[in-house]
């Protein structure tokens, strides 16, 4: 087989998957057409549409795109059977009926963020900053009938440095998976649609990796100041790490934290779980082992700043805490 003789349907709606499909069309794959999420309202209001990042990019290059509502919807399974495509590639997509993944004669393969078993789900890379990696990686395997269990094609690891974001390793990760990608395309053409793959380990899929929703977003200050560094630096900037903010008369305001600092060598003494602590230009809060040095945070109707900047308007800090 030649690589021009695979005709791909990519899948994928946001930012990261872009990088992947850039990587099909710079290489000459033959991309017959894109998948990709609606276009989304937008605004205060809502009044305006605005196409995910994969729409924009295939329109810009020429590629046609179908945007169904429902995976199953039979115009749609009609329209893709259309395209005659003999390979998916999916990278941050959505669950696929077998309707749709088992139409092409060699299969659809996805790329995922994470060391395939472990990580299985929808947020693997924040999940895997929260845990306190070291390490995570990108995966591609075979879909089949359950979420992220497929045989496995190629893997590659990527490093977690202790001060990183996710936005960090979000990056690092699109860029591996790209070219991750281009290696599983070649073991195909190589194969002749037919590569080597092995079984996933289920007894190996220790964490789990959920969509994340508000609710478990939310700073326990209870937890040991390691656990919490790492929650925060695992939502930040996106979707971000929150408490709430309680003044002296008890009201509280939504507080995001975005960067946090390790404080070495400080017992908690008798402080409790929140307590905030003023020190100089810096703040520090509570934890249940120790203590956490803020420093880039957002109070609920303001922009994001600088502590030095937050402290200016809060001359009485230690009255509050954090809950």
């Amino acid at each position: 087989m030649q690589k021009q003789d695979l005709r791909i349907v990519f899948m994928g709606t946001p930012e990261f998957a872009v990088e992947t499909l850039k990587a099909l069309v710079e290489n000459d794959y033959q991309v017959v057409g894109v998948v990709t999420q609606p276009d989304r309202p937008v605004g205060r209001h809502g009044s305006t549409l605005q196409a995910p990042p994969v729409k924009q990019y295939a329109l810009e290059h020429g590629l046609p795109v179908l945007q169904p509502e429902k995976m199953k919807d039979p115009l749609f399974v009609e329209q893709l059977r259309a395209w005659h495509a003999n390979l998916q590639v999916v990278v941050a997509f959505r669950m696929l009926p077998e309707v749709v993944w088992a139409m092409p004669q060699y299969g659809t393969f996805n790329v995922h963020a994470a060391l395939l078993p472990d990580y299985r789900g929808a947020a693997p890379i924040n999940w895997a900053v929260i845990n306190g990696e070291t390490q995570t990686g990108v995966t591609t395997f075979m879909l089949d009938h359950q979420i992220d269990t497929g045989r496995i094609l190629r893997q590659k690891p990527f490093d977690i440095p202790d001060t990183a974001d996710v936005e960090y390793v979000y990056d690092g990760l699109m860029h591996l998976g790209a070219q991750l990608c281009l290696e599983t395309l070649e073991m195909i053409v190589a194969a002749d649609g037919h590569p080597a793959s092995m079984p996933q380990d289920d007894s190996k899929a220790v964490h789990p990796a959920p969509k994340l929703f508000k609710d478990n977003c939310r700073i326990g200050w209870g937890s040991g100041a390691k656990q919490v560094y790492d929650f925060v630096r695992g939502l930040s900037p996106v979707p971000g790490a929150w408490t709430m903010l309680k003044a002296p008369d008890g009201t509280e305001t939504m507080l995001k934290i975005y960067v946090s600092g390790k404080v070495e060598g400080k017992a908690v003494g008798e402080a409790t779980p929140g307590q905030l602590v003023r020190e100089r230009k810096n703040l520090l809060v509570a934890c249940g082992d120790g203590w956490l040095r803020l420093e880039s945070l957002q109070l609920a109707g303001k922009k994001r700043m600088e502590v030095s900047a937050f402290l200016n308007g809060f001359p009485e800090i230690e009255k509050y805490s954090l809950v």
